[in-house]
């Protein structure tokens, strides 16, 4: 689930759908705004390989745990290191 494994592609692990989301915050975004973000691009590079929403806030949900988003005034952006 986290990682790719000979059942799960990597651009349906979470951890190769995080680094789409965090290539895609190149300024901060609300939730909604990067979710269109991610459906557009997904369409386009990976039209066999769609997510859910749900799959979707999972990948917000690692991202924040292992600190590599930060959420505030409803904005998400990368965290600064």
């Amino acid at each position: 689930m986290i990682l790719p494994t000979k059942h799960i592609r990597a651009e349906r692990a979470i951890i190769g759908t995080g680094a789409e989301v965090l290539g895609l915050l190149r300024e901060p975004m609300t939730v909604s705004s990067l979710w269109d973000a991610i459906r557009a691009r997904r369409t386009v590079a990976h039209p066999s390989a769609p997510i859910s929403y749900d799959w979707f806030i999972l990948t917000l949900d690692f991202l924040f745990l292992i600190g590599a988003v930060d959420m505030k005034r409803g904005l998400l952006s990368k965290a600064v290191a």
